[in-house]
């Protein structure tokens, strides 16, 4: 090692947040769940030490669903992996009420 010189370590945490299953008194419940893909962030410049995005604002797939071209962008061209994921998730339940028998007299 040369005197004065530090070797820095980059390091990525990824940390993920799960829910544990609720447990609901509804009769039925529907989860939904809306994946899209945002603005590009591939760097273009990453060989060079740079930093260089191509300004694709939403990925657009060039091929239809289950095809090679599903998962290339039609307008940067590039991998769908390298635009950003947004997940959208919406739990749809139906409430029923208990039966309020209550008698007149």
């Amino acid at each position: 090692m040369i005197k004065g010189l530090a070797i820095m370590r980059r390091r990525k945490v990824v940390v993920r947040k799960e829910e544990p299953p609720r447990k609901t008194t509804t009769n039925s419940s529907l989860t939904i769940t809306t994946v899209r893909y945002g603005e590009c962030q591939r760097n273009h410049a990453a060989s060079s030490g740079g930093y260089v995005v191509d300004g694709c604002r939403e990925f657009m797939a060039s091929g239809e669903e289950g095809t090679s071209g599903a998962l290339a962008c039609a307008a940067c061209g590039c991998h769908r992996n390298f635009h950003r994921r947004e997940v959208e998730t919406e739990v749809v339940s139906e409430c029923s009420s208990p039966n309020n028998s209550s008698s007149r007299a």
